[in-house]
């Protein structure tokens, strides 16, 4: 479908919306007892029927549903923000991690990026920096491409199930609530919410169940990549230890604000377009409307105190201007919902392999600390040494609903597992399995493990 033809579709089907009765979106509940109040039961209305479904348009949601759609089946991707790309975009975090090995999608996305001169300009080292406007374009032309239906603006909030298997989806956007059927459903939301309100288990945080901090990030321009080399992470400073962290902190003290994480660091896209990351929020539950809104009302005011703080330097730093905060802060844990296999610190360990790999990490043990007081004095690798490791298909298969799976950081891992396999590049290579698992499991009228593996044809090497 050509994008002229794609938005006259949208459009009409907009129209079609706001030429509906008053009473189509009426929702009237009675008045309240005590601390509840009820509401009138009410037929929600079936859009439309899929052969797979997306909940959630990140790196992992996105890959997903190209794959799927590219595979021959009719898909449907559904995102709460107004972009797609997730993190990627929506949360201002414009690397791609663990990328050198990926092949498919991920090589595509950075041919593509490099193509419309989005891709970094200043050596990032082994991580793939972009620029996120071009990011979108991007991935809007390749889910048109691939036929697949985007719905933006639009958040699930239920799940139905027959007979132990997963039938629909519920949605709340501007149209009010609808309900959407499906084949396969994948759950790429990052927190695990479609399979948790499915009905799935789920783990949470480490024993004790505390959770990684989350971060705001933001975009930074008027400042020259020259003049503030020492305090950016480019390929020359990570291959030496990233020294630039230590002196960007000590710069920010100096300029009056003690940073909240104690190694913020600089990411360069453009000799005057950078990344920044250093914040750190502690102890909010991904899941919880309210924690995430303190943490991103929190982190939002630290990052404009910071870039005062740099202003105030002078020098290099007097032009700095804050360009974007993420519309999303970085949340870098919550669900982890159970699947037919769970990945574990001992298969970082044992460098584990599998017939069923969908994808090969080689990023390291990442724990950010979950407490403020154990920033400085707990390694990030939690004394785990981890050798490149496989990621099977099981563990993107829901445990507990049939007909649902998972990519991204929301699948079935531990804790430790999560802190490797969660990052960005790993997230679109398991989603671009997972929507060809999908695809052929819906054309195919079989339940994601029942798919020949020999018939995915997919490889991690």
């Amino acid at each position: 479908m050509q994008r002229r033809d794609f938005l006259s579709a949208t459009l009409a089907s907009a129209a079609a919306s706001a030429s509906l009765p008053a009473a189509a979106l009426a929702q009237t509940v009675s008045a309240p007892a005590a601390n509840t109040i009820s509401e009138a039961a009410r037929e929600i209305p079936v859009v439309d029927t899929y052969d797979v479904i997306v909940c959630g348009a990140g790196p992992a949601g996105v890959a997903a549903a190209i794959e799927a759609g590219r595979t021959g089946a009719k898909t449907l991707l559904l995102e709460v923000h107004g972009c797609l790309g997730g993190v990627w975009t929506s949360g201002c975090l414009t690397w791609i991690i663990d990328n050198k090995n990926k092949k498919g999608l991920v090589a595509e996305i950075k041919d593509g990026l490099r193509l419309k001169k989005g891709a970094a300009t200043v050596p990032t080292g082994s991580t793939f920096s972009f620029d996120v406007e071009q990011m979108k374009i991007l991935l809007e032309e390749l889910c048109l491409k691939a036929n697949v239906t985007v719905r933006l603006f639009t958040r699930l909030v239920s799940a139905a199930q027959k007979d132990g298997r997963l039938t629909h989806i519920v949605t709340e956007s501007k149209s009010g609530r609808e309900a959407w059927g499906g084949k396969i459903f994948i759950d790429c939301t990052g927190d695990g919410d479609l399979a948790a309100r499915a009905g799935c288990n789920f783990d949470y945080g480490d024993s004790a169940g505390q959770g990684q901090p989350m971060s705001m990030l933001c975009l930074i321009s008027g400042v020259k990549y020259n003049e503030i080399k020492d305090f950016i992470r480019d390929e020359a400073d990570s291959k030496v230890g990233s020294p630039s962290k230590k002196r960007l902190e000590e710069a920010i003290i100096k300029g009056g604000h003690k940073p909240s994480y104690a190694r913020p660091s600089l990411h360069p896209i453009y000799d005057d377009l950078l990344m920044l990351m250093a914040n750190h929020e502690y102890g909010y539950n991904g899941t919880n409307a309210s924690q995430v809104t303190e943490a991103t009302l929190k982190g939002r005011a630290e990052v404009h105190q910071i870039i005062h703080s740099l202003q105030s330097l002078g020098g290099p730093w007097e032009n700095l201007r804050l360009m974007a905060t993420g519309e999303q802060i970085g949340v870098r844990e919550s669900r982890r919902i159970h699947g037919l296999y769970t990945v574990s610190r001992l298969d970082l360990i044992k460098g584990s392999r599998f017939e069923d790999a969908v994808c090969r990490v080689t990023f390291g043990v990442d724990v950010h600390s979950v407490k403020k007081e154990d920033e400085t004095t707990t390694q990030y690798s939690r004394g785990t040494s981890s050798k490149p490791y496989d990621i099977p298909v099981r563990s993107l298969i829901a445990k507990d609903v049939q007909g649902l799976m998972m990519a991204g950081r929301c699948i079935s891992g531990d804790f430790v597992a999560h802190s490797s396999y969660r990052v960005t590049g790993n997230a679109a290579y398991m989603g671009q399995a997972a929507g060809r698992v999908a695809a052929l499991a819906a054309k195919k009228n079989l339940l994601p493990q029942h798919v020949n593996w020999s018939d995915v044809n997919w490889s991690v090497e």
